[in-house]
């Protein structure tokens, strides 16, 4: 695969093409500037040189040329008319030589405020600055000049004032280029951060430990990501063979502890024999404890479509079979909605009726529920389960009858191999709400508990679409 240029390296670049795509923008538009200057300077000039020409009857700068008319000029049907009488000494005083000029074109009106006297009062700067505003705008007009009352004389000046003649303004070009670049260099911006963002994402994503980061981006988050991966891998393949030994030590023990309980029975003392009895039980149940932990960590076991509410029925009607006081209640009505002025929230059952279809690992939805009826029949006297949620979340809750534990003992319970001061002489190694916790983040969820009527409640909060 071919290496990707590292961010160190794409920012300098970028920064280069930045400051060379401004550079080129400044120096286009200063170009493009200058060239319009000198325009217009040249439609001056030629004004005054036209002014010169029509008071003492020398000859015409070059691109000029006139035609002497018989009478008024007539103006074209559809065109526009500006008409300009310029004095000998301010236009704005009616002395001295009069010079009145028409100018006709079929496009625009030329607005006679913005005529400006550049360079003094005299007529000669009043007729520059008629010729340099028709220069500055884009038109094909003619220009009619009568001198103290003489014969009219239309001023040909394309090639000075025409359209043709106005240098490409490139101004805009300027403009875009600036602006392309600038927009290029943001959307690279987006693309990195966005790039690090969604990596980060993705590395909070608890299903990271399962599956492989995305590698792409600039070539330091690249190597982020492979190292990312790598070491998940180390750390899913240590799990693996931790749950690999604890699964081989845990058959070793098999053919032991089976020796043990034959010879247990042998023993005539019946209170020896039920310890020793009971003492290969929490051995045997301790490495079992361990050994679901670290597949529950692991959480190996594909996902696929289940119905909880079976799942509960099944688990709840396995302990009924055995007589213990565990039941299955159906979940309380929730409210449609807050109500308004005109009518009351609705009552309404949990959605999909008793299916509460889900992706989730069966298995280990069966341990983590099966943990917390555990937990509330040796901390509390019964057990009652409900299935509920709602479009994106299932809960499961498991409420005991009795239960004194306060929020600090919960807090602590929740780690590995931790007991209720309140469990006496009951079994267990500490690790049930341990591995419920662990399965619901296998499901984008979490345990929770609270206080119920008489008792504790604790709810499984899972993600119906986690995988």
């Amino acid at each position: 695969m071919a290496r990707r240029l590292s961010l160190r390296w794409l920012a300098s670049l970028w920064i280069v093409l930045a400051m060379a795509a401004g550079l080129a923008s400044a120096w286009i538009w200063m170009s493009s500037q200058q060239a319009w200057t000198a325009h217009l300077d040249r439609a001056y000039v030629a004004g005054l040189a036209l002014h010169d020409s029509l008071e003492n009857g020398g000859p015409l700068p070059e691109g000029l040329s006139r035609t002497r008319l018989e009478g008024a000029p007539a103006l074209p049907p559809g065109w526009r008319e500006t008409r300009i009488t310029l004095t000998g000494s301010r236009p704005d005083l009616a002395q001295g030589s009069r010079l009145s000029l028409r100018l006709q074109s079929p496009d625009i009106q030329y607005p006679v405020a913005d005529i400006q006297t550049l360079g003094g009062g005299s007529q000669a700067a009043g007729l520059a600055s008629v010729t340099r505003t028709m220069a500055r705008f884009c038109s094909d007009p003619r220009l009619y000049a009568q001198l103290d009352g003489g014969p009219w004389v239309r001023i040909d000046g394309a090639p000075l004032w025409g359209c043709g003649a106005a240098p490409t303004d490139l101004r805009l070009l300027a403009g875009a280029i600036l602006a392309s670049a600038l927009g290029l260099l943001l959307v690279w911006v987006s693309e990195v951060s966005g790039a690090f963002a969604s990596f980060a994402e993705a590395l909070r994503d608890p299903r990271a430990r399962n599956a492989e980061l995305p590698v792409g981006g600039v070539d330091e988050l690249r190597l982020t990501a492979e190292a990312v991966n790598a070491y998940v891998a180390q750390d899913r393949a240590a799990l693996e063979n931790r749950a690999l030994v604890l699964s081989g030590v845990s058959h070793d023990l098999g053919t032991p502890a089976t020796r043990l309980r034959l010879r247990s029975a042998l023993i005539e003392d019946a209170a020896l024999r039920g310890r020793l009895e009971r003492d290969i039980d929490e051995m045997t149940g301790m490495i079992d404890g361990v050994l679901t932990y670290t597949r529950a960590e692991i959480g190996a076991e594909p996902f696929r479509q289940l119905s909880l509410t079976s799942l509960a029925e099944a688990v709840v009607a396995d302990y009924q079979d055995v007589g213990l006081p565990v039941r299955l209640a159906e979940a309380a009505p929730r409210s449609a909605g807050a109500g308004n002025l005109f009518a009351r929230a609705v009552a309404r059952p949990a959605p999909e009726g008793p299916a509460m279809l889900m992706r989730g690992q069966p298995t280990a939805l069966r341990r983590a529920l099966s943990n917390l009826i555990d937990n509330a029949l040796k901390y509390g006297r019964e057990a009652e389960v409900t299935v509920d949620g709602d479009a994106d979340d299932a809960v499961l809750t498991v409420t005991d009858r009795g239960s004194v534990l306060t929020e600090e003992d919960l807090a602590r319970l929740t780690g590995a191999f931790q007991r209720g001061e309140n469990a006496g002489a009951a079994g267990g190694v500490g690790l049930g709400l341990a591995i419920v916790s662990t399965i619901a983040a296998q499901h984008g969820g979490r345990l929770e508990f609270g206080r119920a009527e008489g008792g504790l409640a604790a709810r499984v909060v899972l993600c119906r679409r986690w995988a």
